[in-house]
């Protein structure tokens, strides 16, 4: 599973880093005379409705789409994780007030409550990424919580206790190496959770805003002409499902090597 995704995802983010320069138009000068289109040598995908390259716009589109992905991991990942090694490692008031904090917020679905965040904050990607930040640390923290809770007990953490080693240094030579594995099996399946939820949100009009080249912008924007030309709605969604298809064949490769139980 992990040389299929892996196959995949390099085709995808090929396209995604030269997809600039091998473009055949630009994504997002308007042709009103060529609107809606049929493929054609000089629009491979056909036009959009405003006459733009289709082809053009998913190559941009993927830009738009993986890069925020990446950038909504990697945060959360980087809230997560210190969090979770010290409520873990240190129990208490502390653990007890940031639990019960998550708690609250997973009484809601992350979809629900990331769309009632971008709604309040207001539509834009800035917005659409700290929404679903807001959402996605917890369960970060939580796995990491559980693996140093786990951890905190046994002989090589209380031999370096015993060696004089101080809370820090337990926590990055010892505890750290132990949540890799998971948490990279974790962020790798969550990917494509994400991918959906910003392709989601842009669909709602809470996420990339006109002209952008984003994949859920581009579903909104060809919903009206679906019966006329579903072509508009068929190929960001077929991206779409191609991407979030590579990376959980990724996580679960990942997750079936590294023998992580099921997160």
């Amino acid at each position: 599973m992990i040389v299929s995704g892996l196959s995949f995802l390099t085709l995808i983010l090929l396209l995604t880093f030269i997809g600039p320069f091998i473009v055949p138009n630009d994504p997002f000068t308007a042709n009103m005379s060529v609107r809606l289109s049929s493929p054609s040598l000089t629009y491979p995908l056909g036009t959009d409705h405003m006459g733009r390259c289709i082809l053009s716009r998913l190559i941009i589109g993927s830009q738009s789409t993986l890069g925020i992905t990446g950038l909504v991991v990697l945060t959360v990942i980087m809230i997560g994780i210190p969090i979770g090694l010290v409520t873990g490692y240190r129990g208490g008031r502390i653990d007890t007030v940031f639990m019960r904090f998550a708690d609250g917020l997973l009484a809601l679905p992350e979809f629900i409550l990331a769309i009632a965040i971008a709604g309040f904050l207001g539509p834009s990607l800035t917005n659409l990424m700290m929404s679903i930040v807001l959402v996605k640390w917890i369960g970060y923290t939580r796995v990491v919580r559980g693996i140093v809770i786990s951890e905190r007990t046994k002989e090589y953490v209380l031999a370096a206790k015993v060696g004089g080693s101080s809370d820090w240094k337990i926590m990055r030579r010892h505890l750290l190496p132990q949540i890799i594995s998971p948490v990279l099996v974790l962020a790798t399946l969550d990917i494509g959770k994400v991918i959906l939820i910003i392709s989601s949100l842009s669909y709602l009009g809470l996420g990339a805003q006109p002209p952008a080249a984003e994949w859920g912008a581009m579903l909104n924007d060809g919903r009206p002409y679906f019966q006329t030309a579903p072509e508009l709605m068929i190929y960001p969604g077929l991206a779409i499902f191609f991407v979030v298809f590579s990376f959980n064949l990724m996580g679960e490769g990942l997750r079936d090597k590294f023998d992580v139980k099921r997160l």
